[in-house]
């Protein structure tokens, strides 16, 4: 990595603070015998501790940054979390936001680490040996003991590097990805494709399960690869780690677009005659809206500690199911009925649907780092089925109930088709819109960190540029949510043109390239059965989708 990000990082610090922190850490220092790493380590020395060749490669900041983004924090709750790590950590809500971290701190108490297991070999000699992309140095780790288990600690990030996963931590991990935004928009894609449209979802399903069990392998091949520009640099080299990169990058940030477009859509529903005027300047209820929501989101992308904002986002899985039982709750309890016939096929639109339904499964860019997490690896694939399983589900379901309230005057988001007046449905528009105020910096934080790491060295230590990259970043989200207000249209297009080429195009190519010679013919046949499927869905359904947005645009 070319810069130690925890020099840029934006913090609320008293200089006593500070000082105390530098003390104790150059004791920590002097106690291993390795005074050489400040607190400000150098490319080079991070670089030194680096096994393999995907080491010196952009992005550094991948796998934690994403890590942050899809972890689900797990402080009490059952099977997700220890009593012994909550208390460990129980004073760290109080100090977040004061105390310096480097952007990928997360502690333990709140939140699931996806870190690879590199524990020393002695302790755990039956794990597969992995390093973290971004490892500290090894003198800034100590064993500490949880519930008679040792494990070290990477003091650069404050997080015990032993803790893995269990299969349901894995299992929420992977719904939390899985389940967002998309499922808003199942019931439009349904009105677009048809009820025969719905067997798209299904197929799509299962190939992206598939898929999935192919990075495993291409994980598997090499002890040295953990994330999916990894795989991507193995299959491809140095401009395939790149490409596929810039890629999950722009899919992350094309997100955030549609976060913002989403906030506009509800909250001017719900308010529907707000508006602002300055001057010979108007604002209506949409474009004051996703202005207040940039404005509100705004400082919560400058904060480098987001593990709080990890720990809340976890609700992510809690809001969708709300807002599915809320609209089974209008339909059935409140008598809105489910009366619409619907139409068995809708041709005209059907790649509009194909690329809705595409959305709906875009969590390969995470499903590497959990697998590298997980403390019992060969359940990888029931993980896969299970999460698969429960969003395919919640999925259809949330579709077939959707058109089958509002049939053809679906919209984009069925909440907006929701009756105003009635307080399940206000459940869900609210729980609709604080979901995205939570995930919003952290879907767009690995984008900033990728940037960040391009920043010259002489600008390391610097706390402007950071949040300027960052400020420019959610800002440019106004500007294109504003010229393409349309959410369903751009969900699409992230649908077609990203998500096929992340679940269905690159991780079978990959596997063909890095298991060249030891794949049976069978599979690979299967393997280029599937990137044909996913050239096709994504040609036509990017073309139907642009092709509306251009039509919109001009008729708006």
């Amino acid at each position: 990595m070319k810069n130690s990000v925890s020099d840029q990082s934006f913090y609320i610090e008293s200089e006593d603070e500070e000082d105390m922190e530098k003390l104790e850490f150059n004791r920590q220092e002097e106690d291993d015998g390795h005074g050489s790493y400040g607190s400000f380590s150098s490319a080079e020395n991070l670089q030194q501790n680096k096994p393999g060749s995907q080491a010196t490669q952009w992005p550094q900041s991948y796998r934690q940054s994403i890590d942050l983004y899809s972890s689900v924090p797990s402080p009490t709750i059952g099977f997700l979390g220890t009593p012994t790590l909550s208390r460990l950590g129980s004073s760290f809500l109080g100090s977040s936001l004061t105390r310096r971290f480097t952007p990928e701190t997360l502690h333990a108490p709140v939140r699931k680490p996806l870190l690879p297991p590199s524990v020393d070999d002695e302790i755990q000699p039956h794990k597969r040996s992995t390093h973290s992309l971004v490892t500290a140095p090894p003198s800034r780790k100590q064993s500490v003991r949880f519930e008679d288990k040792v494990y070290e600690v990477d003091h650069a990030h404050g997080i015990p590097l032993g803790r893995q996963s269990t299969y349901g931590q894995a299992v929420m991990n992977g719904i939390n990805v899985l389940c967002g935004v998309g499922i808003l928009s199942t019931p439009y894609a349904a009105k677009e494709g048809g009820w025969l449209g719905l067997i798209i979802l299904l197929t799509f399903a299962v190939l992206s399960y598939y898929t999935g069990l192919l990075l495993r392998q291409c994980l598997d091949s090499s002890p040295e690869l953990e994330t999916y520009p990894d795989i991507g640099q193995a299959a491809f080299g140095a401009a395939g780690r790149i490409t596929l990169s810039i890629i999950l990058y722009v899919e992350l940030y094309a997100s955030c677009v549609d976060y913002i477009i989403l906030e506009g859509d509800n909250l001017s529903s719900l308010f529907p005659n707000a508006h602002l005027s300055l001057g010979g300047f108007e604002l209506d209820s949409h474009h004051l809206f996703c202005l207040m929501t940039t404005l509100a989101v705004l400082p919560t992308v400058w904060l480098r500690d987001l593990s709080v904002l990890s720990y809340i986002s976890a609700g992510g899985v809690v809001a969708s199911l709300l807002v599915v039982l809320c609209l089974f709750w209008v339909g059935l309890v409140d008598q809105v009925g489910f009366h619409n016939k619907g139409t068995p096929l809708n041709l005209a639109t059907l790649p509009v649907a194909v690329g809705l339904y595409g959305f709906c499964y875009s969590g390969h860019a995470v499903f590497p780092n959990i697998y590298t997490s997980m403390a019992e690896p060969a359940q990888f694939s029931s993980v896969l089925l299970s999460c698969f399983g429960i969003c395919t589900l919640l999925y259809a379901g949330t579709a077939v109930m959707g058109y089958k309230m509002f049939g053809e005057a679906t919209e984009s988001q069925f909440t907006l088709n929701m009756p105003k007046d009635l307080i399940a449905s206000k459940i869900a528009v609210w729980a609709t819109i604080v979901n995205p105020f939570t995930k919003y910096a952290l879907t767009l934080s690995p984008v900033a960190m990728s940037l960040e790491e391009l920043l010259p060295s002489r600008h390391l230590k610097s706390h402007i540029y950071p949040i300027v990259i960052r400020t420019l970043l959610v800002m440019s989200t106004l500007l294109v949510g504003l010229s393409v207000p349309f959410f369903g249209l751009v969900l699409s297009l992230i649908g077609s043109l990203l998500t096929m080429l992340v679940t269905l195009i690159l991780p079978p190519a990959c596997y063909l390239s890095i298991l060249r010679g030891k794949v049976g013919r069978f599979q690979a046949a299967i393997c280029i059965i599937i990137i044909a499927v996913g050239v096709v869905s994504s040609s036509f359904g990017t073309y139907s989708a642009l092709t509306k947005i251009i039509e919109n645009l001009r008729n708006g």
